[in-house]
């Protein structure tokens, strides 16, 4: 394994996450450092997705399932004693008195979705890849579904609240500085190696005894997790959600961060997601301000996503393997780009 490499290839994507939060640091700005624990989450969703996206060379639209999976197991778990009364009404009396530190909440929300990833994907594994792209959105289906109805865990479509501000800055680009690190180990384990040797070559692959479906299934479980870990620091950073956070836009903006930066490479994704975050942000600021003038007769909304879309839309033609769909920064191992297979 090119360790040496390996090594490179994480200090220069740890650099933009260390250099934004120092300047975060510096400035002393609320604002910034909201900015900078967004971005930091993102970072966890979109290369947790990289991890099986870009090895199996598989769609997914489940994974904002496993992140919602996470925010509500680490919340009924965190959220006071005293508060869960109202926060969850209907709450079994099991977890009533449940009330753990928040890391120790998000880390179990992490194996919950793990264990229910690792429970419902591994006949999806074994799907052909059309096939297994569609189940993947019937399965987000089917979780937002139970996340609107098991009011006993998530209060039903309304507003979950209680939860601890606990997601500082430095937890967040901990989280996902450590998230880039096991995207990069995977990415050259052994499983890694041979998960896109078989998304090269299936028959190939399946020809030398290649276990797709077992080699696809680690990766499905280890993305959800991320995932998860991902909604639990959103959780604990926004404090208050609702089922509607963890459906078609939020998975549309996070596949968009991913397809514009590259879903081969990590390096990739971490590129996307600066790239889209930031955009958004200035976007957000371009319909507040347009808003605040007046100029039109209704709102300006829903610039961020129009402009989302036209950007997919424009790489997938223009360059459909993304920012860096080759290499990683620091020239980790080179893969062949999706428009070549």
């Amino acid at each position: 394994m090119p360790w040496r490499r390996l090594a490179l290839s994480f200090l220069l994507l740890a650099l933009p996450v260390l250099a934004l939060a120092g300047a975060v640091q510096f400035a002393q700005s609320l604002l910034l450092e909201r900015i900078a624990i967004t971005l930091c989450i993102n970072l966890v969703l979109v290369v947790g997705l990289q991890v099986f996206m870009g090895n199996a060379g598989i769609l997914s639209f489940a994974h904002i399932g496993f992140m919602g999976v996470g925010a509500y197991a680490a919340a009924v778990l965190s959220i006071p004693a005293q508060m869960k009364g109202m926060a969850l009404p209907d709450l079994y009396p099991l977890l009533e008195g449940v009330a753990v530190a928040p890391m120790v909440a998000i880390l179990a929300g992490v194996a919950v979705a793990a264990l229910v990833a690792a429970l419902v994907s591994y006949p999806l594994m074994r799907l052909s890849d059309a096939a297994a792209v569609i189940t993947s959105f019937a399965l987000l289906v089917v979780l937002h579904t139970l996340m609107l109805h098991w009011s006993a865990v998530t209060n039903g479509p309304r507003t979950l609240f209680g939860l601890p501000k606990a997601t500082t800055l430095g937890l967040a680009a901990g989280a996902a500085l450590a998230v880039i690190a096991v995207a990069l180990l995977f990415k050259e384990s052994r499983t890694g190696l041979l998960l896109r040797a078989s998304r090269d070559d299936e028959i190939a692959a399946g020809a030398i005894g290649v276990r797709i479906p077992a080699l696809r299934w680690r990766a499905f479980v280890l993305s959800a997790a991320i995932a998860a870990l991902g909604g639990g620091l959103w959780g604990h950073f926004i404090t208050s959600f609702s089922p509607k956070a963890f459906y078609l836009k939020e998975t549309f903006v996070v596949l968009g961060m991913l397809v514009i930066g590259g879903a081969s490479t990590v390096s990739g994704a971490v590129l996307g997601t600066f790239l889209v975050t930031l955009a958004f942000e200035g976007l957000r600021a371009v319909e507040g301000a347009l808003n605040r003038a007046q100029l039109f007769a209704g709102q300006v909304v829903g610039l961020t996503e129009v402009a989302l879309a036209c950007a997919m839309i424009l790489f997938l033609i223009l360059r459909p393997g993304g920012l860096l769909p080759t290499a990683e920064i620091g020239a980790l191992r080179r893969t062949r780009p999706e428009s070549d297979r």
